[in-house]
């Protein structure tokens, strides 16, 4: 605290130190503004050049973002050496300050780690859809410590990649054909036979469903209340919901226009009168 006194009271002491060191800070800081300004306009030139070659999508995110971070230290590197701080000392307090990172980050360096695995061995790709670490969503980009999903109502969800990489993962994208799974349940009353012919007349008219593999129906569960008939049938992956969700409703018109009945849980009541 005395020396700095010393030197506020001294107006001739601090031009001396502006005069040696002012030049050299103000082109430290030109630098840098000028190398950020560099290092975006190559980040877009690369992007520019990856959609135009059609490169692969799951690496164009990675790679900017790997060379965005390399200039950036390259850049603070440069500009360090500009303000007169030796490289070996730089480099030695750049080392240890880099091991203490490290531990202190070791999870950021997992997830970094599970990002390069995921674009090695590519157990998906952007614009899979998939379900990790209890998430499912569409792949829109495979950065350096994260994978982006975008959900079917429009979410963002963000997972790093260690537990990505590590965990299990469910890729809906991957084979293209799908297969397609109901249970419908019929009252005990109805006729069995019947129901399957109604069913398998609804598959017989919608054009999404594929002949090959052949569809299934057959009684999986004689419930509480209902005799249940489980039925698979095989589509184009792109027809998975549409058949999902037009074959139940097509179903239970196709029941209630024939007397088949979907019953409703019921339970029979005895009462005994006591003597």
């Amino acid at each position: 605290m005395e020396q700095l006194k010393e030197w506020f009271s001294n107006p001739e002491q601090i031009m001396d130190l502006i005069i040696k060191y002012g030049g050299q800070l103000l082109l430290a800081i030109l630098t840098l503004i000028i190398g950020l300004w560099i290092i975006s306009k190559i980040v877009k030139g690369m992007k520019k050049m990856f959609e135009a070659r059609d490169f692969d999508a799951s690496l164009q995110s990675f790679l900017l973002s790997l060379s965005g971070i390399v200039l950036k230290i390259m850049l603070i590197i440069s500009v360090v050496t500009m303000l007169g701080v030796e490289m070996t000392s730089f480099i030695a307090i750049l080392a240890a300050a880099g091991l203490a990172i490290g531990m202190a980050l070791s999870g950021t360096l997992q997830n970094f780690a599970g990002g390069v695995m995921i674009l090695i061995f590519r157990p998906f790709k952007v614009g899979d859809y998939i379900t990790a670490e209890g998430h499912s969503g569409t792949v829109k980009e495979i950065q350096i410590f994260h994978t982006i999903l975008n959900t079917p109502d429009k979410k963002t969800i963000i997972l790093p990649n260690g537990p990505v990489s590590n965990g299990s993962t469910i890729n809906y994208s991957t084979e293209p054909v799908r297969r397609v799974d109901f249970t419908f349940g019929i009252g005990y009353n109805d006729d069995i036979d019947k129901a399957k012919g109604v069913i398998m007349d609804v598959i017989k008219n919608d054009e999404r469903i594929l002949k090959d593999p052949e569809p299934f129906i057959g009684v999986i569960n004689l419930g509480d209340s209902s005799v249940d008939l489980v039925t698979r049938v095989w589509a184009n992956a792109a027809d998975y919901w549409g058949i999902f969700f037009d074959m139940q409703e097509t179903v239970k018109k196709e029941f209630d226009r024939q007397g088949v009945s979907i019953p409703f849980p019921q339970r029979d009541v005895h009462l005994f009168q006591a003597k």
